[in-house]
């Protein structure tokens, strides 16, 4: 990391990455950190102590695997699919020749890529995504796309790309849309996510885009999840599926939430 961070964030941001990766050596983190090998030592020695990382030769594990409510992504493909489908096929018709996309990772923005793709009339389209999954989905549709992936340390549960490291390209671009999928839409909570450093990736991205659009199945609405992505008012619209609750829908447009129906 160039920019200097607090020590706590810094092993916290170290924890997660161990937790994320099971293992890595102490100049690998110095690297990734930007500190040297003294210091990562130090952090892992402090760590150790609480108990939440185990010092193996040459570098660190965590102490116990964390257990998570985060499905799979392969687990989560297979759920509420034809709804995805549709409100994919929904986003995707926002899509015009000569714009710059950006797509969160998950499965509903993966079922995007697939619809933008199919769209066989559009050309120039340039993507950037921090999803692995979504990146190959779009690899069909090269050269009338350009996809860039944004880089960054991966997280196995998603196929993700996130920080540190992961959010360096989005600071220098502007996109005309973002997609973004989530774990919750709330009327008090607003859009939350399963994991926190999903969750940052994609409060980077809507920082990053002119029109914010967010896709979510009808299980996700009034469900919310530990990470805070933003609130209703920082998105332009949402796509859901027709068997959403007709009072939340209303509750949610009530709060000055635009939302389309995919059918």
């Amino acid at each position: 990391m160039s920019e200097a961070v607090p020590t706590e964030v810094r092993r916290e941001r170290m924890l997660t990455l161990l937790t994320e990766q099971e293992f890595a050596r102490v100049a690998e983190l110095a690297e990734v950190f930007g500190v040297s090998t003294v210091t990562v030592r130090g952090d892992l020695d402090v760590l150790e102590e609480q108990g939440r990382v185990r010092r193996v030769r040459g570098g660190a594990m965590a102490a116990v695997p964390t257990p998570s409510a985060e499905p799979s992504f392969e687990l989560s493909l297979g759920t509420a699919a034809v709804e995805k489908a549709l409100i994919a096929k929904t986003a995707a018709r926002l899509v015009t020749s000569g714009e710059s996309v950006l797509m969160g990772a998950g499965t509903t923005t993966a079922h995007v890529a697939r619809e933008l793709v199919a769209r066989t009339e559009l050309t120039e389209i340039t993507v950037f995504t921090n999803g692995l999954r979504t990146a190959l989905e779009l690899e069909p549709a090269l050269p009338r796309f350009s996809v860039i992936v944004t880089g960054g340390s991966l997280r196995r549960a998603q196929h993700s790309l996130v920080d540190p490291l992961g959010g360096k390209i989005l600071e220098g671009i502007r996109a005309s849309t973002v997609f973004l999928g989530c774990g919750g839409v709330h009327p008090e909570a607003g859009i939350t996510n399963v994991n926190l450093p999903d969750a940052e990736m994609k409060q980077r991205m809507l920082r990053a885009a002119t029109r914010r659009v967010v896709v979510a199945d009808s299980a996700k609405l009034g469900a919310i999840e530990m990470a805070p992505i933003c609130a209703l008012s920082e998105i332009d619209l949402l796509i859901t599926g027709e068997s959403a609750d007709p009072d939340l829908l209303a509750v949610l447009r009530d709060r000055g939430l635009e939302i389309r129906i995919a059918s």
